[in-house]
């Protein structure tokens, strides 16, 4: 997944423990000093780079503070998403919305001052006291996104970010972490959660995963490892999405179903909840993916079924399937897990 070679760095990481482990981590590295982990050219700004697409995302390592430390309301997968403790990802998924916001290669930056990140989500959950009401999130606690703009597994190969906020969840009395997976990464069943950080394994059929979700564990794998997860003291959701329309997507649908149904244990069953996201496009992410992984964009890219419509979260112009349509297709999705799964109950879809 990862070898990297050349690390580009604010000029005070080294001040902060977490940036002097990192850098201990990968000796061997070429340093880069920047600016700005938001101003990196060479990366960011290089149209030439979508060749190296890959190969940067496997070698290259960015460190920097995360300067903005705010605590944001959200209200589909959490209560609230906190300063992200990460920015892009070694992953090529080639439907990522961080890539079309980063430019041309978004490899990872890791953030090196965790311990403002981590006091800014404790005195935040401070203020909230207990939770007296549910929400869509969680009838009990807080729920806290962690990985808005990252997957968490793959950071946690990097860097012992992660562990340090497992670890502050686990010890807080009304609050529980979240963030979506694409990646296995076992090293995290020692981080003893207590149940108090929400895992979401992001599924799609095998064979369109293999097609759009580049570098990332293959479905099968992620299936494999929901057991071991919760066994381990997480709570283990699913993800589907991004469901795409395609030829065959409903039989497709079936056999994932089938095949969660096979694998999971009777404790996973009791405590699995999902959420169901639709594809959403955008001109330009197509663009670029037609530079270097043309072959996804023969079933992301269908216009005669998208419409442009601007994103609530995001505020972005990006295609959507058509109103009627997804209308359809979000009910059949629906019906068709309730049918195959009818103990996972579906946290929202749309």
């Amino acid at each position: 997944m990862l070898k990297i070679g050349k690390i580009y760095h604010e000029p005070d990481v080294a001040s902060y423990d977490r940036g002097r482990e990192m850098l201990d981590r990968f000796p061997d590295a070429e340093r880069v000093e920047v600016p700005s982990h938001w101003n990196i050219p060479e990366l960011h700004g290089d149209e030439g780079g979508v060749g190296e697409w890959n190969r940067t995302k496997k070698t290259v390592l960015v460190l920097g503070a995360k300067k903005g430390l705010q605590v944001r309301p959200f209200y589909r997968s959490c209560d609230f998403i906190a300063p992200s403790q990460a920015n892009g990802c070694a992953m090529a998924c080639s439907y990522c919305y961080v890539a079309r916001r980063k430019g041309y290669a978004n490899p990872i930056t890791t953030f090196v001052n965790i311990g403002g990140i981590m006091g800014a989500v404790e005195r935040h959950a401070a203020k909230q006291g207990m939770k007296l009401e549910g929400t869509q999130a969680d009838e009990k606690d807080w729920v806290y996104e962690l990985g808005t703009n990252s997957d968490l597994s793959v950071d946690a190969a990097v860097s012992d970010n992660v562990r340090d906020l497992v670890g502050l969840f686990r010890e807080m009395p009304n609050a529980k972490a979240t963030f979506a997976t694409k990646f296995v990464n076992r090293e995290m069943l020692e981080y003893d959660p207590r149940g108090k950080t929400r895992l979401r394994f992001s599924l799609m059929p095998p064979e369109t995963s293999k097609l759009v979700d580049v570098r990332t564990s293959p479905v099968e794998e992620r299936i494999g490892a929901i057991n071991d997860f919760v066994e381990a003291g997480y709570e283990v959701n699913v993800n589907f999405g991004p469901v795409i329309a395609k030829d065959g997507w409903r039989e497709d649908y079936a056999a994932l179903f089938e095949m969660l149904d096979d694998a999971l244990s009777d404790e996973a069953k009791a405590q699995l909840a999902s959420e169901v996201i639709f594809l959403t496009h955008t001109q330009e992410l197509h663009e670029v993916n037609l530079r270097w992984h043309p072959k996804g964009e023969d079933i992301l890219w269908r216009p005669q079924i998208q419409e442009y419509k601007t994103s609530q979260a995001s505020g972005d112009r990006v295609l959507r399937y058509e109103r009627n349509l997804k209308r359809r297709l979000v009910a059949e999705f629906e019906e068709l897990l309730t049918e195959h799964l009818p103990y996972c109950r579906i946290r929202y879809a749309f």
